[in-house]
């Protein structure tokens, strides 16, 4: 017999949190619901899943875990849809989501859910903890800087980089100690592993001229 979770149940239009509601209690769960972000950021989780639907997730997986994670919430989050594209799937788990339902809930899909959460929860939590932290460390560094950084991801040395964005090798040293102070990196493969951490899409710099 599967452990009760509690799940809480955000964004949509009231008929469709009733009925996610209802579902959830006939499961034996426990379910939360709140009309929007702002009152699941005024009483916020710590334990369970939520699931956010419909107009919650209008500006993005990456931005509503931002703003989750502003206000401490480390709850997997699920998205849940109506229709789903396969690139919108995709683009939410790649972000940081745990799962990806269709809108509306059946009981197969919660208890396929439910048993992620069982099993990968924490680890995904600490997954979401680190992705967050690296993307903030690398939007805080210059374009120059996410250049250099970007590169030596590729393995370039130095001498290559310079090449490359057709720059001095001590620009280079300069743009990397940088670099590497904002991204509190002691070393290069710290930084390397902040980027791979942050799982940027690759970014093929081109050479001037």
């Amino acid at each position: 017999m599967e452990q009760r979770i509690t799940i809480h149940i955000v964004g949509g239009n009231s008929r469709s949190r009733a009925e996610q509601s209802r579902l959830v209690l006939s499961m034996g769960h426990h379910a939360e619901v709140y009309s929007d972000l702002v009152e699941l950021i005024d009483r916020p989780p710590r334990s369970g899943v939520i699931i956010a639907s419909q107009d919650i997730l209008a500006d993005g997986i990456s931005a509503l875990l931002n703003e989750l994670a502003d206000a401490g919430i480390w709850v997997p989050l699920v998205a849940a849809k109506t229709d789903p594209g396969v690139d919108e799937v995709v683009e939410a788990i790649q972000a940081g989501a745990l799962d990806f339902l269709e809108l509306p809930l059946t009981e197969s899909e919660v208890r396929r859910m439910v048993a992620h959460v069982y099993t990968d929860a924490g680890r995904h939590a600490e997954t979401r903890r680190r992705l967050i932290d690296a993307r903030r460390r690398i939007d805080a560094l210059s374009k120059r800087e996410r250049e250099v950084l970007d590169l030596l991801s590729e393995g370039c040395s130095n001498k290559a980089i310079a090449r490359t964005l057709q720059i001095s090798p001590r620009t280079v040293e300069i743009h990397r100690a940088n670099m590497m102070g904002k991204l509190d990196a002691h070393h290069a493969a710290e930084a390397v592993r902040l980027r791979l951490e942050a799982d940027l899409e690759e970014v093929t710099v081109p050479a001037e001229g």
